[in-house]
């Protein structure tokens, strides 16, 4: 089978590799699609603790497929169910598991980053990925590459979680990208009076006013004036980062109103560490600030609901689609951010 693998830091090969083989409590999946992310984007260019040339990685981690195999002692899941997988798998054993939360997990696996991933034909899905309820049947009239759209959408529900918004509240996004478009239609969907968008790309920011009606855009370099006059002088009561800018942590707390939530969502490098911030605005405007990785495996069938209710268009963001020989194409075009995100299918 096909399938793309790293090596090492900007060494990603197209390989023809064995089809994985199952025991019999685990899942031969064919992968129908499969989503770029910038995290596999990242591990191109940086390369990843345990991957090198005697030990090159599958990756991909965003994705949706058919059930082909099924081991003779899994229950439940057959042959032909189409599925999507969220990819994060905890130990099931320590605090965080238990408590629903195996997304952080201190020895938590995730396919495609410490376990080969689904930008191959077939992927195998180990036993406690199926025990611990990571495989969910598709909803009806949900797509493999919805499915595949839907692990970043979980994601980005962790954060707005977090944020707990509100009807009638102002909310700032910044940064345009597929995650920052996903944060502005889940505060729509929460019911934001306004939601508004920031970032340096007027293109960008276009392709957001094509695909979420009624969103307010900015690029200019008076945010702090375009923010008084959208909230009528109120200030903000959530901004989302959803780019890893020190520079756009700091700016925002100036930005909000008393009790205001600011989500620093996307690590910053460390090398870019501390992030100076006004700890007074914190205080006296008793504000909130709060962090988000990943998404446990309740928010990405919540969210996959949504898709499936109609309640969030995935679709939209989908702007590239190629076949898996042509997947170093999508990555180079998802390097030069061309587009929003790029699905790889399969036949």
């Amino acid at each position: 089978m096909l399938a793309l693998r790293l090596y090492g830091p900007n060494d990603i090969r197209l390989d023809d590799i064995p089809v994985p083989t199952i025991n019999e409590d685990e899942i031969l999946l064919k992968v129908d699609a499969a989503a770029v992310c910038g995290t596999d984007v990242r591990m191109w260019q940086n390369g990843y603790a345990g991957v090198d040339a005697e030990h090159p990685r599958v990756l991909g981690h965003e994705f949706g497929g058919t059930i082909v195999e099924v081991g003779k002692n899994v229950k439940f899941y057959q042959k032909g169910m189409k599925v999507a997988l969220a990819p994060n798998i905890g130990c099931g054993i320590c605090d965080r598991c238990v408590a629903g939360q195996p997304h952080l997990c201190d020895n938590y696996r995730a396919f495609g980053i410490n376990m080969d991933g689904a930008f191959a034909e077939y992927v195998k899905v180990p036993k406690e990925a199926i025990i611990f309820g990571n495989l969910m049947v598709m909803p009806e009239g949900v797509t493999a590459e919805e499915a595949a759209v839907n692990e970043p959408l979980s994601c980005a529900y962790n954060g707005s979680l977090k944020c707990n918004i509100k009807p009638g509240e102002y909310v700032l996004v910044v940064g345009a990208g597929p995650i920052g478009i996903m944060h502005a239609m889940l505060a729509k969907m929460a019911g934001a009076a306004k939601v508004m968008m920031n970032d340096l790309s007027a293109e960008r920011l276009a392709e957001c006013e094509k695909i979420i009606p009624g969103i307010v855009t900015y690029s200019g370099d008076d945010l702090p004036g375009f923010v008084q006059k959208q909230t009528r002088g109120k200030g903000l009561d959530v901004a989302i980062t959803a780019c890893p800018v020190p520079a756009v942590q700091a700016a925002m707390l100036p930005l909000m109103n008393y009790g205001g939530r600011v989500n620093f969502f996307g690590g910053v490098p460390a090398a870019k560490q501390p992030v100076p911030i006004d700890t007074n605005l914190v205080h006296y405007k008793e504000l909130f600030l709060t962090g988000s990785t990943r998404a446990s495996i309740c928010q990405f069938r919540q969210t996959l609901d949504f898709v499936s209710e109609g309640l969030i268009d995935i679709k939209s963001i989908i702007t590239g689609h190629y076949d898996i020989k042509d997947i170093l194409v999508a990555f180079d075009n998802a390097k030069a951010a061309k587009g929003l995100k790029n699905v790889i299918t399969f036949g």
